[in-house]
């Protein structure tokens, strides 16, 4: 649609990197200022930060509440996206989220408050990062993906694809999540510009979704219809800074480009740069197990707290909430596990 009122010709991939681009300095921007994280929110110190859980669901009331509105518009069209399909591969997306809900706790954040992180001098999560990359392509297209497969081969036919199907149903989860949102920001005192971001990152997962499906979309070369994630764009980054003369970066690639410089843009305006880095064998032993945990866990259950828990659960998807689900269940059981041992992590 936009790609058609250019005044020059522009390849569509190179539009999709730009576009990507933006949309993650923005998420960069935010996540960065208002520490967005859904680790902080169920399984931070003491048991769960309330006023990370209030940014997180105000950004998941915006996302479902924006998405729907987009949807009766005509401006985005998943058609038959994956997160749609009403045969669910359960197993293999209630596996990967227990998995990738433990790593974050492991490894003190989800994959895109590490990115945010390492954008601001810490080498833990970057560490992290390359970790879970290398085993998320492995899970992908390597050593891994017969287990990945196997697992797949799972499935549950729920009947619909997404809970959006009866109508009605999106207006009234994001009004219920809204209200949720600010009652749990006034308890906890959540500052209102950390409320408000947590808007803007979750209208960055619906702008995703139009920019990919429709706005951007060419008929005569479509690529994939793809919002805000972390764990295929960090695969795929991987491969493309390996092979850059084989595989064109896209929209994910740009998505991490512009997270990173948003991040740190924002971290360097308020003074927050900062090298960090491992303290001991036993906490580098921690995290790189914890990274891996993610890695597979994230393309198991098909996305992570990002692609999934919020882009996919922007679409009321039954996969994305059962993967939604069981992450936070992960995080939960790790929590249990590790803090009568003393372990109770902070953000």
């Amino acid at each position: 649609m936009l790609l058609e009122i250019l005044p020059f010709e522009v390849p569509v991939q190179t539009v999709h990197v730009i576009y990507g681009l933006i949309l993650g300095l923005v998420f960069g921007i935010a996540a960065q200022i208002s520490k967005f994280c859904l680790r902080r929110a169920v399984a931070g110190e003491e048991g769960g930060d309330r006023s990370a859980a209030a940014v997180w669901l105000m950004a998941l009331a915006t996302a479902i509440g924006g998405f729907a509105v987009e949807q009766s518009y005509g401006f985005v069209d998943l058609g038959d996206h994956r997160l749609l399909a009403s045969s669910v591969p359960v197993l293999a997306i209630v596996l990967g989220g227990l998995a990738f809900g433990i790593g974050m706790v492991l490894t003190r954040g989800c994959m895109s408050r590490l990115t945010v992180l390492s954008a601001s001098g810490n080498l833990r999560a970057l560490s992290v990062i390359l970790i879970f990359a290398i085993v998320a392509h492995a899970t992908l297209k390597g050593v891994l993906a017969p287990v990945r497969v196997a697992l797949g081969s799972v499935q549950q036919d729920f009947g619909i694809g997404s809970l959006a199907e009866f109508g009605g149903v999106a207006p009234v989860v994001a009004l219920a999540l809204l209200l949720a949102a600010v009652v749990l920001g006034r308890r906890s005192h959540t500052s209102t510009l950390h409320l408000v971001l947590g808007a803007v990152i979750g209208l960055v997962a619906v702008a995703g979704w139009a920019g990919t499906s429709v706005l951007l979309m060419d008929e005569f070369d479509p690529l994939p219809v793809q919002s805000a994630a972390f764990t295929l764009p960090w695969a795929d980054t991987l491969f493309w800074t390996i092979a850059s003369s084989a595989i064109p970066a896209g929209f994910g690639t740009g998505l991490l480009g512009g997270v990173f410089v948003g991040a740190f843009l924002s971290a360097a305006a308020r003074k927050e740069l900062k090298l960090q880095s491992f303290e001991s064998p036993e906490q580098t032993l921690r995290y790189s197990l914890g990274g891996a945990l993610m890695g597979v866990g994230g393309v198991l259950a098909g996305g992570c707290t990002i692609g999934a828990g919020l882009s996919g659960s922007a679409t009321l998807s039954i996969a994305s909430l059962l993967a939604l689900g069981a992450i936070i269940s992960g995080a939960l059981l790790a929590r249990v596990l590790l803090q009568p041992r003393g372990n109770a992590v902070t953000a």
